[in-house]
């Protein structure tokens, strides 16, 4: 008995640490998407924030995120457990405490990543930096402690299997209210209402991003069933793999043929972030739906992304990258979705997350963007703005044999 228990507790952590690095290499898929999606002379200062951000998000949440979110104390993320408490919790422990630790702080990175892609471009620097740790060390832990930390909402019967609302949802209301303080890009808007696009500077490497994410997004998804080391939950994670694909295409096919109805010719970024949305989309539950369900959940996300980046674009709300209709209106479709696979979720339970969630967060991050702002300043100047952020706040171009 004790050799299977030792057996099953490290096939278990070894599952746990491998599904959180393929979270963790969702980071260079948002850097490559978004310097991809960016100007040019922008690029090294958003490859910039995406370094940036992951780190302060793994010494925040290691500080007190972690605490907030789960109980215990700031620094230390508890002891390995032993064979003797293993057997003793009846099976409710089968992975080590510091693997739950990594599998958790790269799900917060996540969350801040999706902000660097909306504020992109005409954002400073270092309050960038200084809202991520705000944002990673207490606006996330404490909405996540409500649900997956065992709070009200789990009792109120709110279901996120992966974090469509939890996760994404939340890093987009952080950058909705971001953009909404930080306004336009200048010369996006014109005086009469024209939108003028933007165009991405490297598109292969938009390209190449979306595909990390969504090789990463097996790990984000399959990592949370938590569990492998028997029949049932291997089936379930198999499960959970193929739902997950399914979605991303069913987003990425109904995305590109709404584009070409809509602008007569196929978008590449709407494809992108179609395949983007199918996987918000099914984030929310990957596990209970057949592998078509899915696929039609992710495709209605398809549907969904296209309309709302138009749509965001007409009330002149600028997000470079489509980050807050991927993460934010395809996360709230996600949790409505839970209702069509999973018969234990009710409308109550998911609307009264969706909108604590949303509510919460905006709020919160309207409020410290806006300190930010008064203390600091969050816009880069006209002139900054016309030269490009690498040259007035990095000092090293991504592409010099072009910028000479």
């Amino acid at each position: 008995m004790e050799d299977l228990v030792q057996l099953s507790y490290s096939v278990d952590t070894f599952y746990f640490l491998v599904m959180g690095v393929l979270v963790m290499f969702m980071a260079p898929g948002f850097a490559m998407l978004e310097a991809g999606m960016v100007q040019s002379k922008n690029t090294s200062e958003i490859l910039t924030k995406n370094v940036a951000l992951f780190a302060i998000a793994s010494v925040m949440y290691l500080l007190v995120g972690y605490a907030i979110m789960y109980g215990g104390g700031g620094m230390l993320i508890g002891s390995e457990n032993t064979v003797d408490d293993v057997l003793a919790s009846g099976g409710d422990v089968y992975y080590s405490a510091r693997s739950d630790f990594f599998f958790q702080v790269v799900f917060v990175a996540t969350a801040m990543s999706i902000i660097s892609g909306a504020v992109a471009e005409r954002m400073k620097l270092w309050s960038f930096l200084l809202f991520a740790v705000f944002m990673t060390g207490a606006i996330y832990p404490f909405q996540g402690s409500w649900s997956w930390g065992g709070g009200w909402l789990s009792d109120a019967g709110f279901i996120d299997f992966a974090g469509s609302g939890i996760v994404h949802m939340c890093g987009a209301a952080a950058a909705l209210a971001g953009v909404l303080l930080l306004g336009p890009r200048n010369g996006k808007y014109g005086p009469n209402g024209e939108i003028n696009p933007i165009q991405g500077s490297n598109m292969p490497l938009a390209t190449l991003g979306m595909f990390i994410l969504w090789f990463g997004w097996f790990g984000f998804n399959g990592g949370s069933e938590l569990k492998l080391s028997n029949v049932d939950e291997a089936n379930a994670v198999a499960q959970v793999f193929v739902n997950t694909n399914m979605a991303a295409a069913g987003g990425l096919i109904s995305a590109l043929l709404l584009a070409r109805v809509m602008f007569g010719k196929a978008d590449l970024t709407m494809a992108l972030n179609g395949a983007l949305a199918g996987l918000v989309s099914i984030t929310a539950e990957p596990l209970s739906g057949t592998n078509v369900e899915s696929m039609l959940i992710g495709a209605v996300g398809g549907v969904i992304v296209v309309l709302s980046i138009v749509g965001l674009d007409k009330m002149r709300i600028d997000d470079p990258v489509g980050a807050i209709s991927v993460h934010g209106t395809c996360g709230m479709w996600g949790l409505l979705a839970v209702l069509i696979t999973n018969d234990d979720a009710t409308l109550s339970g998911q609307l009264t997350g969706l909108g604590a969630i949303l509510g919460y967060t905006f709020i919160a991050s309207l409020l410290v963007w806006f300190l930010i702002k008064m203390v600091f300043g969050i816009r880069l100047s006209d002139e900054e703005q016309a030269m490009g952020a690498d040259s007035a706040e990095i000092g090293i171009t991504a592409y010099p044999e072009f910028s000479k």
